[in-house]
C-alpha cells in the first residue's frame, strides 16, 4: 500500500471516530460528580493562570495529575467554556487509540486486522460511554496502549535482528532501518509511560509489568538490555518530574500525600465514595466482578468471548504454533497485559466497571486476530459466516449507538437539576453575585453557575440561610424546595424563585430544588 493511501486511511479513521464520539456531547449536561470536577478545575486553571496545581471551587484538587486538565484548557480556548468543549478531548483521545490499534494490527496482520481491531474497540460499550465523558480515562488508555504497542515492537525487533543474523546475505540498509525503528519505539515506550502517569497516575506503568511478564515467559534475558530499563525509567521519571517537582513544592508535598497516598494506596485498601466493598467478606465476594462485568462493558463483542477462550485453549492444548513464533508471542503478550490489568483492579477495594478499560485495546486486538484469522483460514462457508457476523454486529451497533447519542441526551437533560436551575435563572445571574447551597453540593452547581457568577459556592446549613440572603449585595441560594418554602415566605417582591425536580445521579435519589435569587 502506498504511503498516501495509508495516510488517507489513518485520516479517515481518526476523523470518523471523532465525529462518532462527539455526537450528543453538546446536549447532555455534565454528569455528577467527576465530569463537572474536571471541567471546573480546568476553567479555574485558566482563571488562576496556574497550570501546575488544579483547584476546584477555590480548593486544591489533588485527585489526578494535570494532563486531562491541560487538554480541556486547550479545548476551551477553541470552543469556549461549555459542556462540549469539556468532553471534546476525550473524543480526540479515543480516536487516537483507534488509530494506534489500527496501526498495531496492520503491522502484525495486515490492514484488515487493523480495521477489525479499531472497529471492535471503538464500538465497545465502555468506549462509547467514556469517549464522551469529560474525565481522564481515555488519555490513560491512549498512553497505556501506545506503551503496550511500542513494548511489543521492541520484542519483534529482537526477533527480526536474530533472523537477520542467521541470514548471511542480509543487507546493511535493512539492519540500519531496524535499529532506527527500535530506537523510535524505545522512546515511544517510556514517553508513553510518563504521559500516562500525567493522565491518571502510577496505574499507567502496568505495561512495564506486561513486558516483564513476557521476558519471564520467553526467558529471553537479553531483552533486559534491549529495553534499557535503568535509562528508560530515569527518562520517564524526568518527564514526570517536570510537572511533579513544581507541584510538590507548590503544595508542600500535599500532591504526593493525597494523590498517591489517598487515591492510589488508599483506593487499594478501602472504598472511596462508596465504590466497592465495605467489608472483607464483601470484598472477597466481589473479587470476580470484573470477569462478569466485562460482558457488559465489552458489549456487543463480549458475545464472542466464550468462543475466544475456547479457541485459545484449543490452540494451547493442541500445541498450535502456526503461523510462527510471532503469533505465539503475540497471544502471550496480549494475554499477559489483559491479565495484569484485570488482576490489579480485582485486588484493589475500590471498584468501578470502567477501571478495566485500559485492557480493551489489547482485548480488541486479541479477538480481532483470532476472529479475522477464522474468517481467512476457515472453510469457505464458515469463513463467510465469520465475516458476515462481524459486519452485522458492527453496523447494528454503530446504528444503535448513534441513535442513542442523538435521541437520549435531550430527553434526559430535564432530569439534571443543576443544569435546569441554571437554565431557568441564567438571565438574572450577575457576575458579582455570591451563591450558596443547602443539602445539595454537587459539583455541577459549581460548573454551571460559575459560568455566569464569578464567586465560589458556599455550602451552608439551614440556620445560616436567612443570614446569608440578608447580607448586602446580589446573591442566590440553592436549597430543597420544602426548605425554601419554610425559610422564605415574606420576601421583597424583587426576589425571584426558580424550582425544578430532577435526579441526583451521584446519590441515586430524586431531588426537588429551588433557587432563591436576590438581585440587589
Amino acid at each position: 500500500m502506498s504511503v498516501g493511501l495509508k495516510s488517507i486511511n489513518y485520516a479517515l479513521l481518526f476523523c470518523g471516530c471523532v465525529l462518532f464520539h462527539i455526537l450528543g456531547t453538546w446536549s447532555l449536561p455534565l454528569i455528577d460528580r467527576d465530569e463537572p470536577r474536571f471541567a471546573e478545575a480546568s476553567r479555574e486553571m485558566i482563571e488562576r493562570a496556574d497550570y501546575v496545581v488544579p483547584y476546584f471551587n477555590n480548593q486544591l484538587r489533588l485527585d489526578k495529575p494535570p494532563l486531562a486538565y491541560w487538554a480541556q484548557v486547550a479545548s476551551y480556548h477553541i470552543f469556549g467554556e461549555n459542556d462540549f468543549a469539556a468532553r471534546f478531548p476525550s473524543a480526540i483521545a479515543a480516536a487516537l487509540i483507534a488509530v494506534s490499534v489500527f496501526a498495531w494490527g496492520t503491522r502484525i496482520g495486515g490492514e484488515k486486522l487493523g480495521w477489525w481491531t479499531a472497529i471492535i474497540f471503538t464500538l465497545s460499550l465502555q468506549t462509547f460511554v467514556h469517549a464522551k465523558a469529560a474525565v481522564a480515562d481515555m488519555w490513560l488508555v491512549l498512553f497505556m496502549t501506545t506503551a503496550h504497542w511500542s513494548g511489543f515492537e521492541l520484542f519483534l525487533r529482537k526477533q527480526t535482528s536474530n533472523a537477520q543474523r542467521r541470514t548471511p546475505n542480509s543487507n546493511e540498509p535493512n539492519q540500519t532501518s531496524n535499529i532506527k525503528h527500535q530506537t523510535s519505539f524505545w522512546w515511544m515506550f517510556y514517553l508513553s509511560l510518563a504521559l500516562g502517569f500525567l493522565a491518571k497516575g502510577p496505574i499507567a506503568w502496568t505495561p512495564l509489568l506486561t513486558v516483564a511478564g513476557l521476558i519471564i515467559y520467553t526467558r529471553d534475558w537479553q531483552m533486559l538490555r534491549r529495553f534499557k530499563f535503568a535509562v528508560g525509567v530515569a527518562l520517564m521519571l524526568a518527564v514526570v518530574a517536570l510537572w511533579g517537582i513544581p507541584a510538590l513544592i507548590q503544595t508542600r508535598g500535599e500532591f504526593f500525600r493525597v494523590g498517591i497516598g489517598r487515591h492510589v494506596v488508599g483506593r487499594s485498601f478501602m472504598t472511596l465514595e462508596g465504590h466497592g466493598a465495605s467489608s472483607v467478606g464483601m470484598h472477597l465476594l466481589l473479587l470476580p466482578s470484573y470477569f462478569v462485568t466485562v460482558f457488559v462493558s465489552f458489549f456487543p463483542w463480549s458475545i464472542k468471548l466464550p468462543w475466544l477462550v475456547r479457541t485459545l485453549w484449543r490452540e494451547r492444548t493442541a500445541g498450535v504454533d502456526a503461523p510462527g513464533y510471532k503469533c505465539d508471542l503475540m497471544d502471550a503478550y496480549l494475554l499477559t497485559g489483559i491479565g495484569i490489568i484485570f488482576i490489579i483492579f480485582t485486588l484493589i477495594s475500590t471498584k468501578l466497571p470502567h477501571y478495566t478499560l485500559p485492557a480493551f485495546p489489547l482485548l480488541a486486538l486479541l479477538l480481532a486476530r483470532h476472529w479475522q484469522g477464522a474468517a481467512v483460514s476457515g472453510p469457505p462457508p464458515a469463513a463467510a459466516n465469520c465475516r458476515s457476523l462481524f459486519s452485522t454486529i458492527a453496523v447494528a451497533t454503530a446504528s444503535v449507538w448513534i441513535a442513542i447519542a442523538l435521541v437520549v441526551p435531550p430527553v434526559v437533560a430535564r432530569f439534571f437539576p443543576a443544569y435546569q436551575l441554571f437554565q431557568q435563572s441564567r438571565p438574572d445571574l450577575q457576575p458579582n453575585m455570591q451563591f450558596a447551597s443547602i443539602d445539595f453540593e454537587e459539583p455541577s452547581l459549581v460548573w454551571y453557575f460559575r459560568s455566569r457568577v464569578k464567586g465560589f459556592l458556599t455550602p451552608l446549613n439551614k440556620r445560616r440561610a436567612a443570614e446569608f440572603m440578608s447580607t448586602a449585595g446580589p446573591r442566590l441560594i440553592i436549597l430543597p424546595t420544602p426548605v425554601a418554602g419554610s425559610l422564605f415566605t415574606n420576601q421583597p417582591p424583587n426576589w425571584k424563585f426558580f424550582s425544578t425536580s430532577g435526579f441526583n445521579i451521584a446519590k441515586g435519589k430524586r431531588v426537588d430544588l429551588t433557587v432563591v435569587l436576590k438581585p440587589e
